[in-house]
């Protein structure tokens, strides 16, 4: 009977799987945070070689964010990108933009999951969000595929650019470059009606037009669906 009762708990307390792969030709280190009174799942996160995947449990109302940091060093645990402290394990902190972002939210509103890929942070490396299997409302934005293909440092106004001896790491968002309320929609900008799509968040757009490009993007990047798997795919 204990034993029944001991793996019915398991089952509960892991009703949704996140699996991580990198399907890139470098190291990451998987960033994860739980929204506040979540926990950071895995302690926060963990290495992912080229080719290499991993699944991590989850209640089915967690609700949190991850990200790939990239060219950390393992000696330091700092990563040039997306680091979270000079650690392997983010244990609750976010990471530093500029940074790609997979955001979930499990049983939100009406039972359903919403999921996006942001980009609202900046950019640092390709990423998507996959429901498997699962159910939805049929609609443009049920059980897809949110995600970002184009590497955006590729194409990134020298004013936004991130650089280090390797190249562009990273592209920064227009508020986190230039730190003005119409960017970062605050102040009095902080209205859908007044706070619109600039050049860069536009340029962002253009290159990944599932992906939130600034704060009030939300109509065209926010998908649903309710599974119990989803993949988190790094390239």
């Amino acid at each position: 009977m204990f034993r029944l009762a001991f793996l019915a708990f398991l089952g509960a307390a892991s009703a949704v799987e996140f699996e991580f792969r990198n399907n890139g030709g470098s190291e990451i280190w998987v960033g994860i945070q739980g929204n506040p009174g979540h926990p950071a799942l895995e302690g926060g996160g963990f290495p992912l070689g080229p080719g290499q995947s991993r699944v991590v449990g989850a209640e089915d109302n967690w609700a949190g964010r991850f990200w790939g940091r990239t060219w950390c060093d393992p000696g330091s645990q700092h990563c040039q990108t997306g680091d979270c402290g000079n650690r392997l394990q983010c244990g609750g902190a976010g990471g530093v933009p500029p940074a790609t972002l997979a955001e979930i939210t499990l049983k939100g509103d009406a039972g359903k999951d919403f999921y996006d890929i942001s980009l609202v942070d900046g950019y640092n490396i390709k990423m998507s969000m996959t429901p498997i299997g699962g159910s939805g409302d049929g609609s443009q934005y049920s059980c897809k595929r949110a995600g970002c293909d184009f590497n955006i440092n590729d194409d990134c106004p020298g004013e936004l650019q991130v650089n280090s001896e390797h190249g562009v790491i990273a592209c920064k968002s227009a508020c986190l470059a230039f730190n003005n309320d119409e960017f970062c929609c605050r102040g009095a900008f902080n209205d859908p009606n007044k706070c619109r799509a600039g050049e860069y968040a536009n340029r962002f757009k253009a290159h990944c037009p599932d992906a939130y490009s600034y704060a009030y993007d939300d109509h065209k990047s926010t998908f649903t669906c309710k599974a119990n798997r989803y993949l988190i795919t790094f390239q």
